[in-house]
């Protein structure tokens, strides 16, 4: 197998772990392979420095690029907002027993999630979504 095709093949492999290991280094990485790639095209260089090529663009290209992209992708909404958005004001099923100080489960469309209440509530009832704090939501009694 040449240079060029293992080259591609690992920058594809770091692309794809990307989505695995999210944190957008990976891409970066996968994008220092494809710049190889594209180069031991035409340049028939020894693994030394193809190594040094590919860390060398790999770490530039984080340097530079990282900090704009990561802004672009994720300035949408903070992952709080999304999760509110979604979440606030629906009804939930209560996996477990919730008291004041004593976190629960709740399962919300499927997925089970951390809950944490001021009220007491039993399993089985049903509860509304107030906010949340990264995976654990607030939830309140529907009973009053």
């Amino acid at each position: 197998m040449n240079a060029t095709v293992i080259w591609f093949v690992a920058g594809l492999a770091l692309f794809l772990l990307e989505f695995v290991v999210p944190g957008l280094i990976l891409f970066f990485f996968a994008v220092g392979a494809w710049i190889v790639a594209f180069l031991t095209l035409f340049f028939n260089w020894s693994v030394d420095v193809q190594l040094f090529m590919f860390l060398g663009s790999s770490i530039l290209s984080v340097l530079l690029f990282r900090k704009s992209l990561k802004k672009i992708m994720y300035s949408r909404k903070k992952p709080n907002e999304v999760v509110e958005d979604e979440f606030v004001g629906k009804t939930a099923l209560a996996q477990t027993a919730i008291a004041p100080g004593k976190n629960g489960r709740v399962e919300f469309n499927g997925v089970s999630w951390d809950a944490a209440s001021t009220d007491t509530i039993d399993k089985g009832d049903r509860v509304v979504i107030t906010g949340n704090d990264s995976i654990l939501l607030f939830v309140k009694s529907t009973k009053s």
